[in-house]
């Protein structure tokens, strides 16, 4: 019989490839007559109900539609170019109101917003409202300033082009109210980039290094500055600093559907480094987290220990390879923590050197200070620890709460009652600013987030529990019933999801131990 779908799954090879990207595009607006030696841009903060950097700080911008390439650009022979640059002015008109097109200055604000109107009405095209009005696109109002891929832990993914462009004097950016974003302002790159630092904000890796970079001023090598990162060239994101010294490092891993990698962690302070979850098995990927590792301790730093969050594959698969790097280039190797639990999971396979126990602090000498309390927040594995970071807000959630879908609670390692508290435990921390999930972005919202997760499990409950009053036994009558919003080649991992719900309904005494015994028997026969 096999053991789980999760052991199968992460048996079976190598994981899906990655999502194309899509073109996109986004502008970096500078405010008219601004300082340049600290420049004000319009950045805007993204709704808490968009499934992708929801509640983060961004620019302007989004995806190309396929008229884009339509509207004609002045100054420009590259097809391409003039088609993102066509993007990018739709985009921030729509989003801002901004209209940044030759011409634009005869319109009063009225007008502007009647043309806005039409636009989102689709009453006329993009390149048909410029062509009516009289109005042209040149490219000598838009600079170039790189390229910018997601990083490959996210299912939806973008390549962005990004422009600085400066506001015509005679009109004031707002957000339209489009659902997409919450709100916009004028801030001081400088400001803008201390919220960063201070913890206050979250903002993607492009948008960090823009502020930096115009938080030095509008020199004469402003552009060079731009493009003096790889990852402005549509190199690969690796290490993505949501928040100072929390790095999250993306390792490709033999992970469940959808996601494709899972983060680790690189927490450090001025003299010491706390690596969690080293969750990859591919040598190129374990030799990328090295060298990730190899920049922070040239630094001066020491690596304090390994800090494992839980005991499935995709989250220790690297800690071995981790550890002989540090022994062969470094001069030792560090020791390995985890729960008590953990470690009988992982005995043979991995040595757990110390046990953290629930409500234990991590500290980090050196500074900016950082202490993690443990959190033993079972009910996805038995031995899951989160690690709560009281100072800043911030939560390493493991796989109790992830960037994108759900959570596979699956028998008899995962328990639905105890997941299901350990959630209510999380949503109890008096200061919870972001959480840090073992797949996908960081998470901008924490609260809603779990209480989604919450109402969600709970709403998934009722519907198994109206399917087995109604007559349905078998596993692919309750999931055929229960999970219509499911692709069926999920559906397998949906069926040890129900059983962890009939095992909690059996408890509340909601439903027969003879039902769950007899769905449990039919997804046995179903496995062998």
């Amino acid at each position: 019989m096999k053991s789980s779908v999760r052991a199968d799954a992460l048996n079976a090879g190598e994981t899906p490839a990655l999502p194309a990207p899509k073109d996109a595009a986004a502008v970096i607006l500078l405010r008219h007559n601004t300082d340049p030696n600290n420049p004000e841009v319009f950045w805007v903060k993204r709704s808490a109900k968009l499934v992708f950097l929801s509640g983060f700080y961004a620019f302007p911008g989004g995806q190309l539609e396929t008229n884009d390439a339509e509207a004609p650009i002045a100054n420009c022979g590259n097809q391409e170019l003039a088609a993102m640059i066509s993007c990018a002015a739709r985009e921030l008109f729509e989003e801002t109101g901004v209209l940044l097109a030759r011409g634009s200055e005869m319109l009063t604000v009225g007008q502007r917003a009647s043309l806005l109107d039409d636009l989102e009405a689709k009453r006329m095209s993009w390149s048909e409202l410029l062509k009516h009005y009289g109005l042209r696109l040149d490219a000598d109002d838009f600079t170039f300033v790189g390229r910018w891929v997601t990083p490959p832990f996210a299912p939806r993914r973008f390549d962005t082009w990004f422009f600085l462009a400066t506001c015509p004097a005679r009109q004031q950016p707002h957000v339209t109210g489009d659902s997409e974003l919450e709100s916009g302002e004028w801030i001081s790159a400088r400001e803008a980039y201390g919220r960063w630092e201070r913890s206050e904000a979250l903002v993607p890796p492009p948008v960090l290094h823009a502020l930096k970079t115009l938080a030095a001023g509008l020199t004469n090598d402003l552009v060079k500055r731009f493009l003096s990162v790889r990852e402005a060239h549509r190199e690969l994101t690796r290490r993505i600093e949501f928040r100072p010294n929390y790095i999250c490092f993306p390792v490709r891993t033999k992970t469940l559907p959808p996601a494709t990698h899972t983060n680790c962690y690189l927490i450090y302070t001025a003299q010491e480094i706390l690596v969690i979850d080293p969750g990859s098995s591919y040598a190129e990927e374990q030799a990328a987290l090295a060298s990730c590792a190899d920049d922070l301790l040239a630094e001066g730093r020491t690596v304090r220990e390994i800090v494992l969050t839980h005991a499935h594959p995709d989250h220790i698969g690297g800690v071995e390879a981790l550890n002989d790097h540090l022994r062969m280039k470094h001069g030792g190797a560090v020791a390995v923590a985890a729960h008590r639990q953990t470690g009988r999971t992982l005995k043979g396979q991995i040595r757990v050197d110390r046990f953290i126990e629930d409500e234990d602090v991590l500290e980090l000498n050196g500074e900016p200070q950082v202490k993690l309390r443990a959190l033993h927040t079972p009910g996805h594995a038995r031995g899951h620890l989160c690690f709560h970071d009281e100072r800043t807000g911030a939560l390493i959630s493991g796989d109790n709460v992830v960037g994108f879908g759900s959570v596979l609670i699956d028998p008899p390692e995962g328990n639905m009652r105890a997941y299901l508290d350990s959630l209510k435990r999380m949503r109890e921390l008096t200061n919870l600013t972001v959480l840090f999930g073992g797949h996908g972005p960081a998470i901008a919202n924490p609260y809603e987030k779990i209480d989604e997760y919450i109402s969600h499990r709970l709403e998934r409950e009722e519907l198994i529990l109206a399917a087995v009053r109604e007559g349905a036994s078998t596993p692919q009558e309750i999931v055929a019933r229960v999970y219509i919003d499911v692709s069926p080649k999920a559906h397998a991992m949906a069926e040890r999801a129900v059983l962890a719900h009939l095992e909690k309904l059996e408890d509340d005494g909601l439903v027969e131990k003879t039902s769950r015994e007899i769905y449990h028997a039919s997804l046995q026969n179903r496995e062998r």
